[in-house]
């Protein structure tokens, strides 16, 4: 009689789960119904939020902000620098759009030097290494 009683227990709660789309195979996730604090938005494409990409950069003069400014941290043959703390410019050749996002805003460990550093300073560097890496 007790196991009987189990066993019909097991069936409603098996039906029961069948019924609330439990078992039905699909995955579901929980979400949040509110947000606390604020996302990050977006950059818009195109780099339009980044105001070095809009001007011409001197490589020449980059090079020179570069060994001061980055060369500590990042590897470039060109610059005669070998940091080990960011990656290699010479293997990763980033792109103008990501070394002026990055030299502006920062990344990881690396910090935003778009304070420290004026909008041609940055275009500059931005110049230099895609020059200098092929980037």
């Amino acid at each position: 009689m007790r196991r009987t009683h189990v066993v019909a227990l097991l069936l409603a709660l098996a039906i029961g789960l069948l019924a609330a789309g439990c078992l039905d195979g699909e995955e579901t996730t929980a979400t949040a119904d509110t947000v606390v604090g604020t996302l990050p938005e977006a950059p818009a494409s195109g780099g339009s939020d980044i105001p070095a990409l809009a001007l011409e950069g001197d490589a020449a003069a980059g090079k020179a902000l570069f060994t001061t400014n980055c060369g500590g941290c990042h590897t470039l043959a060109d610059a005669g620098t070998s940091g080990a703390v960011g990656p290699n410019l010479d293997d990763s050749k980033p792109s103008a759009e990501l070394v002026a996002t990055n030299v502006t805003n920062g990344k990881g460990s690396m910090p935003p030097f778009g304070e420290s550093l004026d909008t041609q300073q940055i275009a500059d560097i931005t110049a230099y290494v895609t020059q200098s890496t092929g980037g």
